[in-house]
């Protein structure tokens, strides 16, 4: 294998992609994938002509992306995103090309980020938001893992653990973002769980379920942001709920905690609350302890000290928000927010119109914004 001559035709092949109308990610996308094509075919039997061959193969994996891309476009708008109940179908090839890019040479987290990339259909602006990282970063680690790839053979599976958090991240981007996908990755989930008995694919699974329950409630006209608290619990799919809460009190009974069983808890406890009112905080902030005993993730963090506000009081919650990185995103929400509730007005009307400057997306933005109006309103009148 002449590896040195493919890395040398790369730039070459993508260039002539791009000529013919693919965008260069994508055209970049097709050669990587030519060329894992080629180390597996051409020690057999070289090519007479191996830029013919890469620019051949590399337009062909090109147009069956661009297909499948349109494909998938179109199934999402003929399927209706409540998924259905029940233990998943038969797995397809889908779930298992998700194994395959968990591979073991890769580190979990640039695993993750090319089966993003590659399997998931995120964009890598969509994935550097996951990871809280610059795109550039992002793209950087993208592209390693191609390497990385490039000259094994995927006949080595990666693990569970790796496949739960691009479902997890995948399912995210799906419930929040711009790219429908969580109904896809709860399909994904059911699949799993129907093939494994580990707990913690049960307790992501649960949390899917917990999370898309509320889905019809989370937007109002227009796409605005409806927040938790002012949501219709009316509109919450009590079947998902139910299905939800039995998957993970299943899971919890196995006695092996894990991040998403908590975090499938707390969801849980949200969905048990008749009204915002009846919320049980205090509970929830015990989960938050355990989440960030088990990960020492700073969103929990930060979430743990919005719920640490909620069932001890705003300076509580501000007091635990100060132990947080003011850099990390919502931060700045978090801390309008609580002084809202603690009754600095200025303050928080302040943090709420430099938090929707550096909104992640454009209904929160919007939310932030008119949460800033609001404040502006009352301190004038």
């Amino acid at each position: 294998m002449d590896e040195p001559l493919l890395r040398a035709l790369t730039p070459t092949v993508i260039s002539v992609l791009v000529r013919r109308g693919a965008d260069f990610a994508a055209a970049e996308d097709a050669v990587q994938e030519a060329l894992i094509e080629a180390v597996r075919v051409w020690p057999d039997g070289p090519p007479r002509d191996p830029k013919g061959w890469l620019v051949t193969v590399a337009w062909r994996k090109f147009l069956d992306a661009a297909r499948a891309d349109t494909s998938r476009r179109h199934r999402e708008v003929l399927v209706e995103g409540e998924p259905e109940p029940g233990p998943g179908e038969e797995v397809d090839d889908t779930l298992q090309l998700y194994f395959l890019c968990a591979h073991p040479s890769l580190t979990p987290a640039s695993a993750v980020a090319l089966t993003l990339r590659a399997v998931g259909g995120l964009t890598t602006r969509q994935i550097a938001q996951a990871y809280l990282v610059p795109k550039a970063t992002m793209a950087q680690r993208i592209s390693r893992a191609k390497r990385t790839v490039s000259a094994v053979r995927f006949n080595q599976p990666g693990d569970v653990a790796t496949v739960l958090r691009v479902l997890y991240l995948v399912f995210n981007e799906g419930y929040s973002g711009d790219v429908d996908l969580a109904a896809e990755a709860i399909r994904l989930t059911r699949q799993l769980a129907a093939r494994t008995k580990h707990e913690e694919v049960a307790g992501l699974l649960a949390l899917m379920l917990l999370h898309h329950a509320r889905r019809a409630a989370r937007t109002g006209p227009g796409g605005r942001l409806v927040p938790l608290a002012e949501q219709d619990r009316g509109l919450w799919d009590t079947r998902l709920i139910a299905e939800g809460v039995d998957v993970l009190q299943a899971a919890l009974a196995r006695d092996r905690l894990g991040e998403f069983q908590a975090q499938a808890a707390i969801a849980a406890l949200h969905a048990d609350a008749l009204t915002a009112a009846e919320t049980d905080w205090v509970q929830i902030v015990e989960w938050y302890d355990e989440l960030v005993r088990l990960t020492g993730s700073p969103v929990a963090r930060l979430n743990r000290a919005v719920a640490v506000g909620e069932a001890d009081g705003p300076r509580a919650g501000l007091a635990a928000l100060a132990e947080v990185d003011p850099s990390l995103p919502r931060h700045t929400a978090a801390a309008a927010y609580l002084h809202e509730r603690d009754g600095d007005l200025v303050t928080a009307a302040r943090l709420y119109a430099e938090a929707a400057r550096s909104a992640p997306n454009l209904p929160e933005r919007d939310h932030l914004t008119r949460q800033a109006a609001r404040l502006n309103t009352q301190l004038r009148s």
